[in-house]
């Protein structure tokens, strides 16, 4: 299927090609086109996505449709509402696609499934999620320490290509700014 997928798993675990198969065998592909939602906020049944091609965006809107975007997804990340995910609550987040976008899709069925099965995946997914609660520290802590200017200096050096991909009102958004702050860096 994807050897990209193949690739981001083999970064962390040992696994063999016919077993390589097996597990993309629990994932389904799905192309979206720019402002297609993968996931509505209050929906149930969420999966969790591997980004193959485009960017998308997670985000939670407020009482005023102001949305809060909590995270981006571009080629080779995971994006999904993880604690819907995780604990079969309604979606907080939604998430939709910024330009065309191809992904694998997990259920969490699936997921448990390949992790009952293989300590590989489970492994593997161990470290992904490990990975990600460290990210989202970083974060928060930097949205706590840093200022706006030094968000966006941060963000810039360790995504340059999101510069690219997301409208500047995104960015803006990303970081907690508004946009007339951010036009000025």
């Amino acid at each position: 299927m994807s050897q990209l997928f193949k690739e981001h798993i083999l970064e962390i675990s040992t696994v063999s090609n016919a077993d390589l198969e097996y597990v993309l065998s629990h994932f389904e592909l799905k192309q979206f086109k720019k402002n297609e939602f993968l996931i509505h906020e209050n929906q149930t049944n969420i999966s969790e996505f591997f980004v193959l091609s485009g960017c998308l965006k997670s985000y939670n809107s407020d009482q005023n449709g102001k949305e809060h975007i909590v995270q981006f997804g571009l080629k080779n990340w995971w994006i999904s509402d993880y604690q819907a995910y995780f604990s079969s609550q309604k979606a907080s987040l939604s998430t939709d696609c910024v330009e065309d976008s191809t992904v694998l899709e997990l259920t969490l069925e699936n997921r448990e499934k390949l992790c009952a099965e293989m300590h590989t995946m489970e492994h593997f997914f161990r470290v992904k999620t490990t990975n990600g609660y460290i990210a989202l520290q970083q974060r928060v802590l930097s949205i706590l320490n840093n200022n706006p200017q030094e968000r966006y200096n941060l963000l810039l050096a360790q995504n340059p290509i999101l510069f690219q991909k997301v409208p500047k009102k995104l960015i803006a958004s990303y970081l907690g700014v508004s946009r007339e702050t951010l036009s000025r860096f």
